[in-house]
């Protein structure tokens, strides 16, 4: 993604839901010509609009992992990338918190919101999935949950695993009704930072192509652009990216089951899991809310 932003000035944005190709767009070639959709159709704007973004498309292919480029008429590039999950290998190797340079601050009022302000966008009760801030406040703890059954299970660093306490008792899979408990209530987790150097050799985002995994892979995919603009729409965005994570938890565990050995494929989603972690932990904090260690 930094090469990306680095020759089309600013981040893409994901488009489409990523289940058969990873898609890009980027009005680049716009802001460059000084033109307009519009123009790029039709009009005096129109040679300077489509010169500018087969210029930039031309830069865009030779970037490392992109496989395909073309431009639309209005001029908007489209730039499919060859690996989708690579975005958890860039998530999970940047300093803890958004990058120098980033746009900080809540969708509610475009800064940081107070302790009365977080309840007004998310009560604490009741604690259920009828209720937006208990699901993604249960997303970022049980995205630290399965680190911790990966190391009971003897699966290391070189499996993506952080280092840490041991996780709760294996919860069972099913819908939190009314009023219903949640398994591992009060058990700390480690904090997510940046990753250790060297610890994703054997990280093969590749295998994160199922669609409960693209479907999360596709709204890690946003931070970038989100972060770069004046208005992040945090509340909106976790709560998607926590619903993501929470049927991926379901139907793609990270965690092997019964006596199937752990897997490369178990690696990857331990590490996406880890992304997902640190981003729920950014826009919470961006919200004014300390990320919970225990729920």
């Amino acid at each position: 993604m930094d090469a990306l932003r680095d020759v089309l000035g600013s981040p893409p944005v994901p488009e489409g839901s990523w289940q058969r190709e990873a898609v890009y767009v980027s009005p680049a070639a716009l802001r460059r010509a000084g033109g307009t959709g519009r123009a790029a159709v039709r009009g005096p704007g129109t040679a300077p609009v489509r010169e500018a973004a087969e210029d930039l498309a031309a830069r865009v292919r030779a970037v490392p992992g992109v496989r395909t480029v073309h431009v639309r008429p209005n001029g908007f590039l489209v730039i499919e990338v060859a690996e989708p999950g690579e975005i958890v290998r860039e998530i999970l190797t940047e300093p803890a918190g958004p990058p120098e340079g980033a746009v900080s601050g809540s969708a509610v009022s475009g800064s940081a919101v107070s302790p009365g302000r977080m309840e007004s966008v998310w009560p604490d009760a009741p604690r259920t999935w009828r209720n937006p801030g208990f699901v993604v406040r249960y997303a970022y703890v049980r995205a630290g949950w399965v680190q911790g059954w990966a190391r009971d299970l003897g699966m290391g660093a070189e499996w993506g695993c952080r280092t840490g306490p041991p996780g709760p008792p294996e919860e069972g899979v099913g819908v939190l009704g009314e009023g219903a408990g949640v398994p591992g209530e009060g058990v700390g987790l480690p904090e997510e930072g940046a990753g250790v150097p060297g610890e994703d050799r054997g990280f093969r985002p590749e295998l994160l192509g199922g669609p409960y995994d693209r479907a999360v892979l596709r709204l890690l995919a946003e931070l970038p652009s989100r972060r770069a603009g004046r208005d992040p729409g945090w509340p909106a965005y976790l709560e998607r990216l926590a619903e993501a994570y929470h049927d991926a938890f379901e139907h793609a565990p990270a965690i092997p089951k019964g006596d199937e050995p752990p897997s490369a494929a178990h690696a990857a989603r331990l590490r996406m899991a880890r992304a997902v972690r640190k981003v729920l932990a950014e826009g919470l904090t961006a919200l004014g809310q300390t990320p919970p260690d225990k729920i």
